[in-house]
């Protein structure tokens, strides 16, 4: 089975310390190993999420959020994430959509899985979904297994309005969803976890887990 190795943590610190592309391109080598040590894993965690789920993304090199920042509107001006990410899409469509995230990380290392920032016309009919069938997500939520993994939908001061939206009962049921911008699950983990024999079918097991809520998100994109 495919693991993360110290090796991937070294390069990450040491990027962190010199993120600048003279550092990069010397140590390029490096991250072509890391880089190597990533996909592999996905490889295989996209290889064992099939068993329990029909996951869009083709291969593990796919899967692999490009290292290379988007510097164009941030202040912010390193070139170079200090994280790898891989991410699995459920959407078998021609949009983005719900899916599966690990992120790795020294120190901040978690898995995730749902829908983070949707397009407007997509939160729009995720919201529609809520507000008519926001017990389905309630019980989804409060499922016992759910719960020993995940505390719930991820709230955050920049991932929820202030007030409802406009074309919503201020006093719904369910607002405290449907202030939501983007609805994932977050679960953190040891570093220390990568390096385990089973951290794959672990790893899979959990999130699995997060199957319902990814199909009911689904459910709203995409029925009329």
């Amino acid at each position: 089975m495919a693991k993360i190795t110290a090796h991937t943590f070294n390069f990450l610190t040491d990027l962190a310390q010199n993120n600048d592309r003279d550092w990069f391109t010397e140590n390029k080598p490096r991250y072509d190993q890391s880089h190597k040590e990533m996909y592999t894993f996905g490889e295989q965690l996209i290889s064992k999420m099939n068993e329990f789920d029909s996951i869009s993304t083709p291969s593990g090199k796919k899967s692999l959020y490009r290292i290379y920042r988007d510097v164009r509107f941030s202040k912010n001006k390193d070139p170079y994430k200090t994280h790898m990410g891989i991410w699995m899409n459920t959407n078998h469509g021609n949009n983005n959509g719900p899916g599966y995230y690990i992120h790795i990380e020294k120190g901040n290392s978690f898995f995730a899985g749902g829908m983070y920032g949707p397009e407007n016309d997509d939160l729009r009919k995720i919201r529609k979904e809520i507000a008519f069938f926001y017990e389905d997500l309630e019980a989804i939520l409060g499922e016992a297994k759910f719960k020993k993994v995940y505390s719930g939908l991820n709230v955050t001061e920049t991932n929820s309005l202030k007030n409802g939206p406009k074309d919503f009962e201020k006093d719904h049921p369910a607002i405290s969803f449907l202030k939501l911008k983007s609805f994932v699950c977050i679960h953190k983990f040891d570093d220390s976890e990568l390096t385990k024999p089973n951290f794959v079918k672990d790893t899979a097991a959990k999130l699995i887990l997060l199957k319902p809520l990814l199909e009911f998100l689904n459910r709203g994109l995409f029925t009329d």
